[in-house]
């Protein structure tokens, strides 16, 4: 397994492409939108010389990356000698559906078929496709270059000889991958959305502030930043649709999305991406500062 195909050159995109890339694999990272191309190996490029100014990495390292990674606004072309395809497009079922009916018909046959889906059934995305037992999840975390983990979705078809090349190859680039069966939220997010959905409905109901919750997280719980925070850089609109899809998978009214997260939706209030969700992320500090809606 040598060329990784990444579809989408977003966040998560552009993040699988780096880590695939320096590790010495030919990267081929396709996108609609030539101006987001641009702006990935912007991101890409700057993220290297972060690394670099680190002494994590050496100028030739920094060049071999760059080098290792072509970018298409044309699949077909992307895709064509793939042996593993990553799909890291936006976090919408019906737009992954027609991404996968279309990968099977221009990937190569033998080509591996992967989602970095956080929520979304594989057993789904792999039935659009004539190659089931091909199809498996593959959740990386953000930032892709930094976070250690990938949640490996076995999908009900996915070939355990499938699972095992996914498992070493994420090993490989220095991941360290957790088996996840394909039922609503997988791990990862069954067990983290209820939390951050219950730290808004403590916001909600007056329990405490955004600062006091966050806080008693962070110092009483050992967690890197609060659920509030976290939930701020996941994206609000990201959190809404993960607690929709695990209220929908089962029927469950613990999973139903606090009221206070659907308005904050609704009202474009979407955290860092937005500028704006439980803290003020457009005041050019790296201070957190609670916003106005909660002061």
């Amino acid at each position: 397994m040598k060329n990784i195909a990444v579809i989408g050159s977003g966040t998560m995109g552009n993040g699988i492409a780096h880590v695939f890339a320096q590790n010495g694999y030919n990267v081929a990272l396709v996108d609609i939108s030539e101006k987001a191309l641009e702006k990935a190996i912007a991101t890409i490029t700057k993220n290297l010389d972060r690394q670099l100014a680190k002494e994590r990495i050496s100028e030739d390292d920094k060049s071999n990356t760059l080098a290792n990674i072509t970018t298409y606004t044309d699949t077909a072309e992307g895709v064509k000698d793939a042996d593993l395809v990553v799909e890291a497009a936006t976090e919408n079922k019906e737009l992954k559906f027609k991404i996968f009916k279309n990968l099977d018909e221009l990937a190569p046959a033998n080509a591996i078929l992967a989602s970095n889906t956080s929520s979304i059934s594989i057993t789904e995305l792999a039935a659009q496709t004539g190659r089931p037992e091909k199809v498996i999840g593959m959740h990386f975390m953000n930032p892709v270059p930094v976070m250690k983990l990938v949640e490996i979705i076995n999908g009900y078809s996915t070939s355990k000889e499938v699972t095992k090349t996914i498992d070493q190859l994420s090993k490989d680039i220095g991941k360290v991958p957790a088996m996840a069966n394909d039922y609503p939220g997988f791990i990862a997010n069954r067990i983290l959305m209820p939390m951050i959905n219950e730290a808004i409905w403590t916001l909600h109901e007056g329990v405490g502030g955004v600062e006091e919750i966050d806080t008693v997280m962070k110092l009483g719980m050992a967690h890197p930043m609060g659920p509030l925070q976290l939930a701020d850089f996941i994206g609000l609109d990201v959190c809404y649709a993960i607690l929709n899809v695990l209220y929908d998978g089962f029927g469950n009214p613990k999973y139903a999305p606090c009221p206070l997260l659907v308005n904050m939706v609704n009202a474009g209030k979407k955290g860092v991406k937005s500028g704006e969700g439980f803290y003020s992320w457009g005041h050019g500090t790296k201070d957190l500062i609670v916003s106005d809606s909660f002061k």
